[in-house]
């Protein structure tokens, strides 16, 4: 049988735990839960490298609710925002619940006597935030001593962040005789670091080159005028029927195209740091749910949002750091279904569009608009760049 014809029953999962995961009606593996789970519940340390929406959480969930169930340690899931340590939960809860092993969430900008409240239900599986769980453990709330499996999720992102030394303080105080699965999309200095530091011989699994995207994303790219960019935004909004995540640089900009969209009668949430975690909370499940068909968020939910089904991405500005890109654009494509990104850029924003390019190596076909005037980047280009692709069908269709 080749890898890409396994099951979860063909990855020594145990038959307890395959029931629960077949209860639960997952299709097929996906490649990072093929390469990665086999190892995990072997319990091996794991460095999986995958973009966004590949599986990475049954991937690390299903070995270490495997592991935990047969014996008496905790298990730890660091991860570096609060939308994503509270996703992640809802997938373990459904993995656990059946063993009774617990969980609870730790993360900033939720009430902390919430939290202890919770922990004295003696959860097994801690999901936290660095810098929550770093005060929870100095205020000797919260103890590590006991933890047997730790889990790095999205660990590229959290030392973007400047979670390094938190991390670091973290694990010195995790017995070292720990299984260690740690998961990223880019390998970074930074990544290797920690895994050499604090890993037992881990075994690699990658599943895409580093700054690779995910699959089935179509692309494009339209150069307009800074003026001219909401305009735009509202003519290519008739073209698509479903789910639409919208990122923008600032939290001002999220107010102002939220505001302009809601004009247009379109139902929108807002995801920035000027909201509250409930908000953020109430703005995802609306989302999640299709109250809400689209979403503006800055980068705070590029790696934060696992929903399926999201149609189209648009980058209403180019992120700041050109890696964010990938991470944007796989927002949508994700569990196998197909999506696309539109991108929005000014003339002047030549540099940007090439070191996004040379990050996916390739070039992003630039699109024409019947309605709209569109410009073309500055002339300093190098050979072999795209011109302006017409794409005029594309626009005329319907999407579904």
């Amino acid at each position: 049988m080749t890898t890409e014809n396994l099951r979860f029953r063909d990855l020594g999962i145990a038959p307890d735990l395959l029931k629960v995961v077949e209860g639960l009606r997952y299709s097929a593996p996906t490649p990072i839960q093929r390469k990665a789970i086999p190892i995990g519940v072997e319990g091996k340390d794991v460095v999986g490298v995958a973009q966004t929406g590949t599986g990475k959480t049954l991937a690390f969930g299903i070995p270490m609710v495997q592991g935990l169930s047969r014996s008496r340690m905790k298990g730890l899931v660091l991860l570096p925002t609060r939308e994503l340590a509270v996703q992640v939960n809802e997938t373990i809860a459904k993995l656990e619940r059946p063993f009774r092993l617990g969980s609870a969430v730790l993360i900033g900008g939720e009430s902390v006597r919430n939290q202890v409240q919770r922990l004295r239900a003696r959860p097994r599986i801690l999901i936290a935030t660095p810098g929550r769980l770093n005060d929870l453990i100095e205020q000797g709330i919260v103890r590590v001593d006991d933890v047997g499996v730790v889990v790095l999720d999205e660990a590229d992102r959290m030392l973007d962040m400047g979670f390094y030394p938190q991390i670091e303080r973290i694990l010195r105080l995790i017995p070292r005789g720990r299984q260690t699965m740690l998961f990223s999309a880019t390998m970074a200095p930074e990544v290797l670091k920690i895994a050499t530091a604090h890993m037992r011989i881990p075994i690699r699994v990658e599943i895409a080159p580093s700054g690779s995207m995910a699959e089935n994303v179509s692309q494009e790219m339209f150069v307009v005028r800074r003026e001219t960019k909401s305009r735009m935004l509202v003519e290519l909004l008739k073209q698509y029927a479903g789910s639409v995540l919208i990122f923008v640089r600032t939290r001002r900009a999220a107010h102002k195209v939220a505001a302009v969209l809601r004009l247009e009668r379109h139902a929108v949430s807002e995801i920035h740091a000027d909201r509250s975690l409930a908000q953020r909370q109430a703005a995802l499940a609306a989302f999640k749910s299709g109250r809400a068909r689209i979403l503006v968020a800055t980068d705070i939910a590029a790696r934060g949002i696992d929903v399926i089904g999201i149609e189209l991405v648009v980058n209403y500005d180019l992120p700041d750091d050109p890696e964010n890109y990938v991470h944007r654009i796989g927002r949508t494509a994700r569990a196998g279904k197909s999506g696309h990104a539109i991108s929005l850029a000014t003339p002047d924003q030549g540099q940007d569009v090439r070191r996004i390019e040379g990050i996916i190596r390739m070039s992003i076909p630039k699109s024409e608009h019947p309605d709209v005037p569109t410009e073309r980047l500055a002339p300093d280009r190098p050979a072999g760049f795209t011109s302006h692709v017409r794409s005029f069908g594309r626009l005329g269709r319907r999407r579904r």
